[in-house]
């Protein structure tokens, strides 16, 4: 396969372009059946140790996103309100926020997968769940940029930190038992100009090291 005609520098300006964007609007300028175009593409090519691909994607949009907060918030509830009202009172203002959002691209890790990967690779066994945590991140990122370069905004969000939401999304949605729920990327138009600023990192003596 020849080279595409993109740069490394065009490439790398698209990955630079992606931000997270919050207070997402409930519209998208995006049709839903290019999104899951873009998701089914990056599916298609996304790279998994050994090849194993046990990325899997749900998307949801319309009235069922509206559900999927719906679930979330009333999951987290009781939990979040045993963290003290200061947390509830803040977390549930967020929560609201990115239900008003339009959809999100769900992103999960079909266990099934690991664990027949573990029995064929033994002597790597050990690793393989760190990578699926590597596979669902790079299909998170990629999808995530795309969806920006088409003009809409993200932002990745991780409820499955408060362990009844995972179960309860996992039913609503019915997924498997054997899926991992990994990340949720919420999307919609975005509600100003989308930043230029890229947010302050440590500078590369700190972060990078050559060795010739």
């Amino acid at each position: 396969m020849s080279a595409p005609k993109l740069s490394a520098n065009e490439f790398l300006a698209a990955a630079k372009y992606r931000r997270t964007v919050y207070g997402l609007k409930g519209t998208s300028k995006v049709p839903d059946s290019r999104v899951q175009e873009i998701v089914e593409e990056v599916l298609g090519f996304a790279p998994s140790s050994y090849n194993t691909q046990p990325v899997r994607v749900t998307l949801v949009t319309g009235e069922k996103h509206t559900q999927f907060w719906d679930i979330v918030i009333k999951t987290a509830e009781p939990i979040l309100k045993g963290a003290g009202e200061a947390v509830w009172d803040k977390m549930s203002g967020i929560m609201q926020s990115h239900k008003a959002s339009y959809g999100s691209v769900v992103f999960w890790e079909d266990t099934s997968v690991t664990e027949a990967a573990k029995k064929t690779h033994v002597s790597y066994a050990h690793m393989f769940e760190s990578f699926g945590e590597h596979a669902t991140g790079m299909n998170q990122i990629l999808v995530w940029t795309a969806l920006e370069l088409e003009g809409l905004g993200a932002n990745l969000q991780h409820m499955n930190g408060i362990p009844p939401v995972e179960e309860a999304l996992k039913k609503f949605l019915a997924v498997p038992a054997s899926y991992r729920l990994r990340a949720h990327l919420n999307y919609g138009d975005e509600p100003a100009a989308h930043s230029e600023t890229v947010p302050a990192k440590l500078p590369t003596s700190e972060t990078f090291k050559y060795v010739n």
